[in-house]
């Protein structure tokens, strides 16, 4: 008798435990930054996961572990238990980089895609003393002298290169890349005529545009009303890439994955904590003032964003021959 009590006993608790086993988070959760601190990841990555910390009651860590560009951080989290404590926010330099680098992971079988955080337009910035209005002139000028156009790169392999091969493809015409080692470099070098061209976000370039030592002739992406993607108002307005005529639209996006294998329960409860935290208006404003509009994606059109990038940036790094440093 007391051992079918026990038995008993023990079937109704068994639910319980498994709930509260299976709660998400029941202990500390890692939230691993795949580039060193300070850049637009990190601005992202921190007001996220202080107002996850808040809602949730458990700690919600940054690990910043850069390198290779962005490969080695992305192989511990791809190693990491598949049980919600270790997630990863990255951007789409992480597609970028997943083609043109032999890793350990695999950009689609090793990460389940949890959400997109945020969305930003990059613009095409010229030096002031270029003779190019607009886009369609730019490309008039590129294509009766091809290659006297030097544009600049934050590296060669890395998402300015591809999106500026990218809409050099696109609008049919060939220029000369020039790479440097960071913003500050390529910045400097474009506001005194080094180089004539730097397709990159406000964020990156933001006092030299707000102060107009650099010409704006286009955004690469739709955006929220005239001054979406950070445009100082300082700065009249601009047209789109597609809008002035040439098929191309690109934008950079961050988002937040998880070792591949995470139950879908938990991959729900992660996905549903994110969007409340991208409701807060605080975050919302800390986003605006980098030029990065929120935007709550879910799995599925995550993880199809992410397919449409890697085929996307295969095919111009063939055409490019873009490859790792």
């Amino acid at each position: 008798m007391i051992a079918r009590r026990t038995l008993f006993a023990a079937t109704l608790a068994a639910p319980a435990i498994a709930r509260a086993q299976g709660a998400w988070p029941n202990r500390p959760v890692r939230v691993v930054v795949p580039f060193p601190p300070g850049g637009s990841n990190d601005v992202v990555a921190r007001p996220l996961a202080e107002r996850l910390q808040a809602r949730l009651g458990q700690p919600f860590v940054i690990e910043n572990r850069g390198g290779a560009g962005g490969a080695i951080g992305a192989a511990q989290v791809a190693q990491a238990p598949a049980d919600g404590t270790t997630l990863m926010v990255t951007s789409s330099s992480f597609a970028t980089s997943a083609v043109i680098q032999k890793t350990p992971w695999d950009a689609e079988g090793s990460f389940d895609a949890i959400a997109v955080l945020a969305r930003a337009p990059f613009f095409i910035l010229l030096n002031p003393s270029h003779p190019a209005r607009d886009v369609g002139s730019l490309v008039r000028l590129a294509k009766e002298k091809p290659g006297s156009i030097d544009y600049g790169s934050l590296g060669a392999g890395g998402i300015n290169h591809f999106i500026t091969e990218y809409f050099c493809q696109a609008a049919g015409i060939r220029m000369s890349h020039v790479p440097y080692r960071g913003t500050a470099p390529a910045v400097t070098d474009l506001v005194a005529g080094n180089i004539q061209l730097l397709i990159t976000t406000v964020a990156s370039a933001n006092a030299a545009i707000r102060e107009q030592r650099v010409r704006v002739i286009a955004a690469t992406a739709p955006m929220e009303g005239d001054r979406g993607g950070g445009l100082p108002p300082e700065v009249p307005p601009v047209r789109t890439v597609k809008e002035q005529g040439v098929d191309y639209e690109v934008a950079i996006w961050w988002g937040l994955l998880a070792p591949k294998g995470v139950p879908p329960e938990i991959r729900r409860a992660i996905h549903a904590a994110a969007n409340e935290a991208l409701g807060d208006p605080t975050l919302r404003r800390v986003y605006d003032g980098e030029g990065d509009t929120p935007s709550p994606v879910g799995p599925e059109e995550f993880a199809s964003l992410l397919r449409a990038d890697l085929a996307r940036w295969r095919q111009v790094a063939q055409a490019a021959n873009i490859r790792a440093e």
